[in-house]
């Protein structure tokens, strides 16, 4: 086990822990389904990281059970699904605001992707892959579960959101606004700095 005083173990362990029990709160509203659902988006999640690095598109240096594998598969086998599991529960019922849900949720998790290769050793991309791959992958998967999730969980299952809150002027606009042009900013600042290096 590879834990230690460093940002790479708080990371992990709080992730872990968070979207673990995150992830149960909407798995026991119907453990069937959900989990099924949970355990499906897991074992594609570890398979796709597997693919690709055996591709050589990206390494993870630091995981916890570094000699049980070369992904670091508590947070494989819990972020993902965990994002699974919300985008199918919460997300709109009408695609012109599904589309942007899914797109929060999305540059949220590029966003955290890139701080991570940054600034930690959980992940680092190889010159094959970049942080526009990561965000084409993430879009794929989560819409790709999203219609899964469709066939698997009933719509009284769901919770949509109610599509008037993301409505301009409404709470929900804004949140999403702010998470959209926040991580856009810093997308542009990333890029900056990685071009005149």
């Amino acid at each position: 086990m590879n834990i230690g005083w460093n940002i790479e173990t708080y990371l992990s362990i709080l992730s872990l822990a968070l979207t673990g029990i995150l992830s149960f709160l909407v798995i026991k509203i119907d453990w069937k389904r959900y989990g099924f659902l949970f355990v499906l988006s897991a074992i594609i999640g570890v398979i796709l990281c597997y693919i690709f690095i055996y591709m050589d598109l990206y390494t993870f240096p630091y995981r916890l059970f570094p000699k049980i594998s070369k992904i670091p598969f508590t947070l494989i086998l819990t972020i993902f699904p965990f994002y699974v599991l919300l985008g199918v529960r919460y997300s709109p019922k009408s695609w012109p605001f599904k589309i942007p849900f899914y797109w929060a949720i999305v540059h949220f998790g590029v966003f955290t992707e890139a701080w991570a290769e940054n600034r930690t050793q959980l992940i680092k991309y190889n010159p094959t892959w970049d942080l526009w791959d990561s965000y084409t992958w993430w879009w794929i998967f989560l819409l790709v579960f999203e219609w899964v999730g469709g066939l698997i969980i009933s719509p009284e299952l769901r919770k949509p959101l109610d599509q008037e809150l993301l409505r301009y002027g409404q709470l929900g606009w804004f949140i999403l606004h702010f998470i959209l042009i926040s991580t856009i900013f810093t997308a542009g600042v990333y890029a900056g700095k990685v071009l005149f290096k």
